[in-house]
């Protein structure tokens, strides 16, 4: 039998899909805040631990909005999102420590997103021969797949609570995403969504992209040329392209060719973050089982222990 994937959580985007999806039924103890975002996270990830069985698995967290190292380069990178205020940012803080409680290996920094802190495990994890499972919603997120076994997960369980939130569009549920799936959804393939990203921009993150350019165009260009790079090597053979307005394409990424080239160092994912030494390292650990039933009660929600302690009885080595 073939060892399970790796696998690695994007774990913000999850969270927010609950924070936005279920109805404020829970609060915490102490302080009343809201705590139907920690209920909806902790069932999906109690969920996931029973249904995949992992063996290696970890999650990274957003914390560097607006102290981002991207925010250095471009002031208004993701400008438009609001700041988490108390009530959500106490509930992104529990949603960081259930995972850690469950044992599960947690990734956070405030310099780095999630999406790099991912990066840089995808590649060490690669160290190792069985495939990796990217755990997220956001499709940008593959340009880290690398090899041909590897995949994005748009992973929502069968049973988990209500009321089930739609994966990404077009997709069944637990729809998985290889290579040659991103390269059928953007028209190039993963190590070119970058300069793809560069060319046209991505509003959820306020990359500005060149006017006038849009996916087709941006998809006929890599396909022709590879990268930007080589891109700026063969500007005088635009003109003769297929493409419409081929013969204004030159001058116009002349004009934002600065711009461009922030763009890329935008939109292009860290990989190389000295997170781990060994890729045992995201080996599932024993849950700490007082702890979570302390946690839950705290949070307003002490019959979930119950599910959680069915983890115990998975029949993982571990537990």
């Amino acid at each position: 039998m073939s060892a399970p994937p790796t696998l690695l959580i994007d774990a913000s985007i999850y969270i927010f899909q609950y924070y936005f999806s279920l109805p404020d039924h829970w609060y915490s103890e102490a302080e009343g805040w809201p705590t139907a975002a920690v209920y909806g996270y902790t069932a999906f990830l109690v969920r996931l631990l029973q249904e995949q069985q992992p063996q290696r698995i970890g999650a990274c967290f957003d914390k560097s909005l607006e102290s981002c190292f991207r925010n250095e380069i471009y002031a208004d990178y993701k400008s438009s999102r609001a700041l988490p205020d108390q009530a959500l940012a106490f509930q992104l803080e529990a949603c960081q420590q259930v995972t850690a409680l469950l044992g599960i290996q947690t990734y956070a920094s405030d310099r780095y997103e999630a999406d790099d802190l991912l990066g840089s495990l995808y590649r060490r994890s690669m160290r190792s021969t069985r495939p990796i499972a990217v755990l997220t919603r956001d499709k940008d997120l593959g340009q880290v797949l690398v090899r041909e076994q590897d995949f994005l997960w748009d992973y929502l369980s069968k049973q988990l609570v209500k009321p089930l939130v739609k994966p990404l569009s077009g997709a069944v549920q637990g729809q998985r995403y290889y290579r040659q799936d991103i390269y059928h959804k953007f028209g190039v393939w993963p190590q070119q969504l970058p300069d793809y990203l560069a060319l046209v921009g991505d509003s959820s993150d306020d990359i500005p992209g060149v006017p006038g350019l849009g996916p087709k165009t941006a998809g006929q260009l890599l396909a022709a040329y590879g990268t930007i790079a080589s891109l700026w090597e063969h500007l005088d053979q635009l003109a003769s392209l297929p493409i419409r307005g081929a013969r204004s394409l030159g001058d116009k990424l002349i004009l934002y060719r600065e711009q461009i080239a922030m763009a890329q160092q935008l939109a292009t994912i860290v990989h190389d973050l000295p997170l781990i030494e060994r890729v045992s390292e995201l080996q599932w650990q024993v849950p700490q089982w007082q702890c979570l039933e302390d946690f839950c009660r705290s949070m307003g929600f002490p019959r979930l222990f119950r599910r959680i302690q069915s983890l115990a009885d998975s029949g993982q080595e571990t537990l």
